[in-house]
């Protein structure tokens, strides 16, 4: 085929690309219908005027449009990664996390629902054989997800909802790849009825070889974009390849999904690199695929498209009843998943309430498009099956896919409208009313100082001030009728108000980079989790997610577990270099957010909303400054070293800004400024990296910290301190059993302990021990310790402690008389200790009486009962 005619129809089929979207817009319609109808008029007019009598002169023209070399494997190979990828990259993955379970069971269990609901309707009704109507089954149990996405942006659905819907519509795609591909193979063998457990075994190993493949690839790709980081177009170009190989090798090699490799790429890459690369280029590349992925979901609708006419070439009135089963079978398994799993989840817990109007936007939102055609033309090409059945195959998926694109895809506003997706409620609405009021009322400030620069004749302001005021008063009455927002609702409002100002605030500093991008992705999670929990849960919701926010995670007790029985720190010292930079950043935000409320939330809410928002503010600064100053107690010095790197990157921002100036106002050029901005980019790196976190060296500032070694000598300190092993406890974990004597001593260096004993608690905290009296005793006490905070102990163990007890004699004074005003008797002491106990009796027989048991300080001094729980 003439390369030239090709070039020059792709290029104009950009030409349309370009217009559908305007188009779109103001038919009013999902963007994905346009695009299909119009490759649909192309293929329809390239047919019509290669046969038509009227002219031969786009003969040559019609012919080269219907012998593009469109094969299923252009769309699978090429199309699709680009796809899969892009979507993958641009979701909010830690905000998913908190969603798997019905983002799982939705894109899983409503696959093979709708894959055998339709597969034994065709069955029963047609004589396919059951392989193959399970393959149609297959093939028409995937939605698009850019269709899915529009339909919940346009109705303003909660971000969660979107989220799941999303997650489904993304991961669907690799369960019906998989299926079709599983059911194909049975259609190529003759075997007339699968075996539906062998179906079910084989897809985990399908999706497992998928997540390893995805994994491994991406884990190469970043290796290979940390080397080249420097270089901006190299990195991109390595990310380009990533989804390509990884679905090669995935489909070709392994024998995997795919779509699952791409998928699990695109999470690790987004996870991970953030973290690795500047920000600039995470932006740029960013960019660069959301670009590419446009393009590629409008060519493979325009070219699917032009396949409909060629595929609905030999269809019978007998297909049109089929197809109308499809239809019907198809919609009512999605009804099955949203009227039975879903509530069934939202019982359990799983899934937030989707309420009955967006249940029935999802079910009839459920359009098809490319990938279904994509898999009926794989049928189509394959020489093994046969010809009656790829005739089915091919009119029953397309017929399927025009019914939704054509008669759900137009009808969908109307049935958004119907359903009253498309209003805001009483509360949104008397908010807008109110907010429309109050921006009037500047603007009229504002316009007056402006135009009394603008030299104009004083009737013309005056005509315009008096049609400005008019608007002005409609605006005021409005919000006046529309004041019925309970003080509840108000408080509502605000949190979503101050939690969307926080976020914002989050995305400035990213972008002067007075943060990483690794810290800007957690910040924006934990800001969209304040947003939605403060829309759900008003107060309370809002509360629970700004504690959640100052958590560890889920990753904290995998790390502790390494660092305690394996001496692996590195997990657990990257968790804690993590949680002191997001310490830090939310608290710099946090106090800018006052000034919100005032100039605001304030104006629109009214004083008390705003006063308690204060309060609430202030709360979580205070929750932020009370986990500083635990952290900076635990690792000293290292809290210091965080925010010098603030400061410097902020300097840094400055300079670059007042570079930038110069160039602008032409005082250096384009050379000194390229060198300027290229001495700047080699201190930001050595500033972005967050500073390493030695575990061992702060175990060592730790034990200096206690005055009970504050004596010893740094060569004996430093011994100790490699004695010490640091232990690492969670809220709620018991550190003591009753039953189980206590065979070493502990330090609590951060956190605190709460000790039960005969029906007694008292809590120790910084600079605190216990465990030594199990020791020193011959028969140990029953004391259960719990943490009752997170908390950082040093521990000793029975052997070290006996050698220390007898080299110190400031050690010996303390523990001793700890034991003395507990009462312990010399007989009590075990025979290890009790020749170092008579070296220390009393000086006064007094101090020898039986007191209750007492806490015993970092100094060596004794504290008195502290005050019992419940009392």
């Amino acid at each position: 085929m003439n390369i030239i005619l090709i070039t020059t129809i792709i290029s104009s089929l950009f030409l349309f690309i370009g217009a559908a979207e305007p188009l779109a817009s103001y038919l009013r319609l999902p963007y994905a219908v346009i695009i299909a109808c119009l490759g649909i008029l192309i293929g329809v007019a390239a047919a019509f005027f290669l046969h038509t009598d009227l002219t031969d002169a786009l003969n040559p023209v019609a012919e080269a449009i219907l012998a593009l070399p469109i094969r299923s494997n252009v769309f699978l190979y090429v199309f699709l990664p680009t796809l899969v990828f892009q979507v993958t990259l641009g979701l909010n993955l830690r905000r998913m996390a908190d969603d798997w379970v019905p983002i799982l069971v939705l894109a899983v269990v409503a696959v093979f629902v709708a894959t055998f609901v339709v597969g034994y309707s065709l069955a029963w009704v047609s004589s396919l054989t059951l392989s193959s109507a399970l393959l149609v089954g297959a093939i028409v149990s995937t939605t698009d997800p850019s269709a899915v996405v529009s339909i919940f942006r346009s109705i303003s659905a909660p971000r969660r909802l979107a989220r799941i819907i999303e997650g489904e519509s993304l991961l669907n795609d690799a369960a019906a790849i998989a299926l079709a591909a599983l059911f194909l193979e049975y259609v190529r063998a003759g075997m007339p009825d699968p075996s539906v457990q062998d179906a079910l075994a084989r897809f985990p190993v399908l999706l497992l070889g998928g997540v390893v493949t995805g994994w491994l690839a991406a884990r190469i790709a970043i290796w290979i974009m940390t080397m080249f980081a420097r270089y901006e177009l190299a990195v991109i170009s390595v990310s380009i390849a990533l989804p390509y190989l990884a679905y090669i090798v995935a489909e070709q090699s392994v024998g995997a999904s795919g779509v699952i490799a791409v998928v699990i790429a695109a999470m690790t890459l987004q996870l991970t690199g953030p973290r690795r690369l500047p920000p600039p280029t995470w932006k740029n590349l960013q960019d660069v695929w959301d670009l590419l992925a446009h393009w590629a979901g409008a060519l493979i609708f325009v070219l699917a498209a032009l396949l409909i006419p060629r595929m609905l070439e030999s269809v019978q009135l007998r297909d049109l009843g089929l197809i109308m089963v499809v239809v019907a079978a198809a919609i009512a398994a999605r009804a099955l998943i949203l009227y039975l799993l879903l509530p069934l989840l939202t019982r359990l817990g799983l899934s937030p309430v989707v309420q009955r109007p967006y249940r029935v936007a999802i079910l009839w939102g459920g359009l098809r498009g490319a990938v279904t055609l994509s898999l009926a033309l794989a049928v189509t090409e394959s020489a093994l099956v046969p010809v009656d059945i790829k005739r089915q195959v091919a009119i029953l998926a397309t017929g399927f896919t025009l019914f939704t694109l054509l008669v759900q895809g137009t009808t969908l506003r109307w049935v958004i409208g119907w359903l009253g997706l498309d209003k805001l409620s009483r509360l949104d609405n008397a908010l807008y009313h109110q907010v429309i009021a109050v921006a009037l009322q500047t603007v009229r400030a504002d316009l007056a100082k402006v135009t009394e620069s603008y030299d104009l004749t004083k009737e013309t302001v005056r005509a315009e001030a008096k049609r400005f005021g008019e608007r002005l008063d409609v605006a005021v009455k409005s919000a006046d009728d529309a004041t019925d927002i309970p003080d509840r609702d108000r408080v509502t409002l605000g949190l979503i108000a101050l939690s969307s100002a926080e976020r914002d605030a989050i995305v400035d500093r990213f972008r002067d980079r007075t943060i990483s991008s690794a810290l800007s992705e957690r910040l924006l999670s934990d800001a969209d989790a304040l947003i939605e929990a403060s829309r759900f849960n008003g107060r309370s919701g809002y509360n629970m997610a700004a504690r959640r926010s100052l958590g560890f995670g889920l990753w904290l007790r995998p790390a502790i577990f390494l660092h305690n029985r394996l001496n692996w720190s590195t997990p657990l010292a990257n968790i804690t270099a993590t949680r002191f930079g997001l310490l830090l950043s939310q608290r710099l935000i946090l106090r800018d957010l006052h000034a919100f409320i005032d100039g605001r939330i304030r104006r629109i809410h009214g004083r008390r909303v705003a006063e308690l928002l204060h309060v609430m503010l202030d709360r979580r600064i205070e929750l932020i400054e009370q986990s500083l100053d635990g952290l900076r107690l635990q690792f000293p010095g290292y809290a210091e070293e965080m925010e010098r790197r603030i400061i410097r990157r902020t300097a840094l921002r400055l300079e670059e800004r007042e570079y930038d100036t110069l160039l602008e106002d032409g005082l250096i050029g384009e050379e000194v400024h390229s060198a300027l901005t290229r001495d700047i980019g080699a201190r930001r790196d050595r500033a972005e990296a967050a500073p390493p976190l030695d575990l061992a060296l702060q175990k060592i500032e730790l034990a200096r910290r206690f005055p009970l070694f504050s004596e010893m000598e740094d060569a004996v300190l430093m011994r100790l301190a490699h004695a010490l092993k640091t232990r690492y406890v969670s809220v709620g974990e018991v550190i003591l059993h009753r039953d189980n004597g206590a065979r070493r001593v502990y330090f609590v260096a951060s956190g605190a302990v709460e000790l039960s004993f005969a029906g007694q608690s008292w809590r120790l905290g910084r600079g605190e021990m216990f465990g030594q009296m199990g020791l020193l005793m011959r028969r140990p006490q029953r004391v259960e310790v719990r943490a009752i905070a997170p908390t950082t102990l040093l521990v000793l163990d029975e052997d070290r402690f006996l050698r220390l007890l007898k080299r110190s004699k400031v050690i010996q004074q303390a523990f001793f008389d700890s034991a003395r005003k507990r009462g312990i008797t010399p007989e009590q002491l075990s025979p290890k200790v009790r020749k170092l106990s008579m070296q220390n009796q009393p000086e006064a027989g007094a101090e020898a009486q039986a007191d209750p048991p007492a806490r015993h300080n970092a100094a060596g001094g004794t504290v008195g009962v502290g005050e019992k729980l419940g009392s």
